[in-house]
Parts: structure tokens; C-alpha cells; sequence
């Protein structure tokens, strides 16, 4: 049976993140496909993981029996999201970018998941699983912008999936989103616009695309 990992991160509810409404398109679609598929879900907003301690970190690194009770509780917390990852067939990922970066409660996420020598290393365990990435931002921070230098979401995580996780990572990313509330940015509204149409259209394909390399 397919399993989805379906992980939001923007601080604004429902259909008031760009990121949210993209992300539940890409589900809609994948179940349709997979009607009795499974699908995790974690709202990072609303239930944020711990962020690394050195607990978490330094029992990765100890034999189980070596572990302090303190290291053993912090590690048990990782490796059940670490487990949400190895279990998933697709990943889908809302990462709005906040202050030129993704949003911190992503980050820890990220740094309980990456275990060197289970999900990073030379055989990551999660290797060529699907993770689709909802990257939107309030500008345009692509190639040839005035803001092209501030891009460190789609390089960082470009770093983080495929890198050192040994993803198949695939972006999509709805833009301009302050357009319609910054009355300076008024005369961008039909680029956001079509940016967003783009979004939507993008997350529904790729969904069925990936749903059917999958077992019913």
C-alpha cells in the first residue's frame, strides 16, 4: 500500500499560505490515485518536533547500551521520524521561504531526520524516494532577478535532499505571493497570478505522475 509523508510548515492557516493550498492540490491528486493509500501528516506550525539537543545528537553516535536514559528518550523521538521517512514512498514538503530561508520548524525536522549512517552516509536509507517541495515565497528570487543572490531555500534543500539524503527531489514554486497585498508590487499581480495557476496545475500532474510509478 503507498504511503505519503505530507509535512506543512508556513505559519498562516488553510487556504492563507500559498504553500498549504499548493501542497493539499498535490494530496488531493495523489489519493485519487492511491484511495486507500496511507498518508502521515505533520503540521509543523501547529506541532513543531524539538529542536536537536545534544542529547538527540550524541546518541546517535552511542551503542544503545551506552546511551544515558535522557539520551535514550531524545533518540526514540528521532528515530520515529526517521521511521515516517524510511516508511514513505513520496514526500511532500511546504517549505514558504521566511526571512531568505525556510522556516525553522523545517529545520529541526531536518536535523532529527539526518542520522549519519541510516538516512546520510553512503547507502542513505531512504534513497530515490520521491520528495516534492512547495518552495513559495512573497517575491522572485529566480535567475536574472534583482534578488537572485537572497536564493538559499532551493540551493539549501537542494544540499539537504539530494545531496545527502539521496532523494529524487523536485521543486515547485508558486511566486509573488505578496503581489496581491503590497499595493507596490500591483503592476506583478498577473505574474503571481499565473505563477499560482502554474503552481497548481504542476502539483496535480506531478502527483498522478508519481502515483502511478507506485504499487495500487
Amino acid at each position: 500500500m503507498a504511503t505519503l509523508l505530507h509535512i506543512d510548515s508556513s505559519v498562516f492557516p488553510g487556504e492563507a499560505s500559498s504553500s498549504r493550498s499548493v501542497t493539499a492540490a498535490f494530496r488531493k491528486s495523489w489519493e485519487e490515485q492511491h484511495p486507500r493509500g496511507t498518508v502521515i501528516y505533520r503540521d509543523l506550525a501547529a506541532n513543531p518536533v524539538p529542536h536537536i539537543t545534544a542529547d538527540a545528537w550524541s546518541a546517535g553516535y552511542a551503542a544503545p547500551s551506552e546511551r544515558t536514559p535522557e539520551q535514550s528518550a531524545a533518540f526514540a523521538a528521532r528515530v520515529k521520524l526517521i521511521e515516517e521517512l524510511e516508511q514513505a514512498d513520496t514526500v511532500l514538503i511546504g517549505a514558504p521561504m521566511y526571512n531568505y530561508s525556510i522556516p525553522s520548524t523545517l529545520k529541526a525536522w531536518l536535523d532529527n531526520v539526518l542520522l549519519l549512517g541510516r538516512t546520510a552516509g553512503e547507502t542513505p536509507s531512504a534513497q530515490g524516494t520521491p520528495v516534492i517541495v512547495v518552495a513559495s515565497r512573497g517575491g522572485s528570487y529566480a535567475p536574472g532577478t534583482p534578488r537572485e543572490n537572497y536564493e538559499f531555500v532551493q540551493n539549501y534543500l537542494e544540499a539537504v535532499f539530494t545531496g545527502t539524503l539521496g532523494l529524487d527531489l523536485d521543486f515547485i514554486v508558486p511566486e509573488l505571493t505578496m503581489a496581491p497585498r503590497n499595493p507596490a508590487m500591483s503592476e506583478l499581480v498577473p505574474l503571481y497570478e499565473a505563477s499560482r495557476r502554474r503552481a497548481f496545475e504542476d502539483a496535480t500532474a506531478k502527483a498522478k505522475e508519481i502515483a502511478e510509478r507506485l504499487p495500487a
